[in-house]
């Protein structure tokens, strides 16, 4: 074996060695006073605040200023519509122990204050449905015994009133019809009852003129959200980001799978109903005094080879349908060219009018297709 002898080879080049640390220690000297005259001005051109983050490398992302968060809308719309969110307890009878008697809590949702000089709060009919006690519990601890003011199962809506309560908050009504598309959205309700009372959830506007095949829901061309709404949050508002009632939450769909997909009567559609029910104590609706089987479905239909519809298996007595010569057995199958596929689209489709309008109905009779002229006559909640 062999070896170097290293301390040999140390000696010969110590002075170069030596040199090449001096060198770099001025290099450092040097690097160093430079950076410190460097930064100040590249800092001037290109500031990292805590508010910014880097994303890769690529530049400088602007964030939420932590200092300004009152001023996020989600926070203002809290603050501004949180106190008119109410909570809403159904009470009904039921029997104990040993066959006592007494008013228990059946279920509970949401509401919200549409006048606060009167007491006037809005929730879907589902929410107070065979009420026998109504109670309020507002936002500040206050519980308030309600009564029903109108209720109307046709649009799944209702109003309720408290009196002689002070110091109450009142909502703002939007315009539903301008909705956008991927429009922010806040939904705020009592989803599970008081224990979550007056969750605040945030959304986007997924989708307008959504239809579902629920009684009352089917009324209206729904606004689906992405916003949580759960059990509980039905009557509540659904908020635009200026503060302003646009929606009444009123549907999830709660299918294995499913996520993000609840469902709100557009308030523009409500307003007429509400103020009708305030106003009147019911809703006036159009129709035509016919009963419509529901077992009519598409499957029997083709089954049948007849088309999809409304089957009519009752005709009132002089009413607009049997003047116009509809029989029990026709199948409605469109209201003024508009096409209908079930008992729901009818609705949905004379919905649209008003008590006294004509519309040509047409039906399916025997493998002939007919057209009607019906006058709407009045249905009242």
């Amino acid at each position: 074996m062999s070896y170097s002898d290293d301390r040999n080879d140390y000696s010969s080049r110590r002075p170069r060695f030596l040199t090449t640390i001096a060198v770099a220690l001025v290099s450092a000297l040097i690097g160093g006073l430079m950076a410190v005259e460097l930064i100040p001005s590249i800092y001037d051109k290109q500031t990292v605040s805590q508010n910014q983050v880097i994303l890769n490398g690529q530049g400088i992302t602007p964030v939420i200023k932590t200092e300004g968060i009152n001023n996020f809308p989600v926070v203002q719309i809290a603050k501004t519509i949180g106190p008119a969110v109410v909570g809403i307890a159904n009470f009904q009878s039921s029997t104990g122990f040993f066959g006592q008697g007494g008013l228990t809590e059946t279920g509970s949702g949401s509401g919200f204050i549409i006048d606060a000089q009167n007491g006037y709060i809005v929730t879907n009919n589902h929410v107070i449905d065979g009420a026998q006690k109504i109670l309020i519990s507002l936002a500040d601890g206050r519980n308030i015994n309600a009564k029903l003011v109108g209720a109307d199962p046709r649009t799944d809506l209702a109003v309720v009133q408290i009196t002689g309560v002070g110091n109450l908050t009142a909502t703002q009504e939007g315009d539903s019809t301008k909705l956008q598309v991927g429009e922010p959205v806040v939904a705020i309700g009592n989803p599970g009852g008081q224990e979550f009372a007056r969750s605040v959830t945030a959304g986007v506007i997924s989708a307008t003129n959504r239809i579902l095949d629920i009684p009352g829901e089917s009324s209206f061309n729904l606004i689906q959200t992405d916003a949580a709404i759960n059990p509980g949050n039905s009557g509540g508002p659904l908020v635009n980001y200026q503060g302003q009632v646009i929606g009444i939450n009123s549907a999830k769909n709660q299918e294995p799978g499913f996520e993000g997909m609840g469902f709100a009567i557009p308030i523009s559609d409500a307003l007429p109903t509400i103020l009708q029910l305030i106003e009147k104590g019911y809703a006036s609706h159009p129709g035509l005094n016919v009963q419509i089987d529901p077992r009519y479905t598409a499957e029997f239909a083709s089954q049948q080879g007849w088309p999809e519809g409304a089957y009519v298996s009752k005709v009132m007595f002089g009413g607009p349908a049997q003047e116009a010569g509809i029989l029990p057995g026709d199948v409605i199958t469109k209201i003024n060219g508009k096409v209908v596929k079930s008992s729901l689209e009818l609705t949905h489709e004379l919905f649209k009018y008003k008590p006294g309008d004509k519309v040509t109905v047409t039906i399916f009779r025997k493998s002939k297709t007919l057209n009607l002229t019906v006058t709407l006559t009045e249905i009242k909640s």
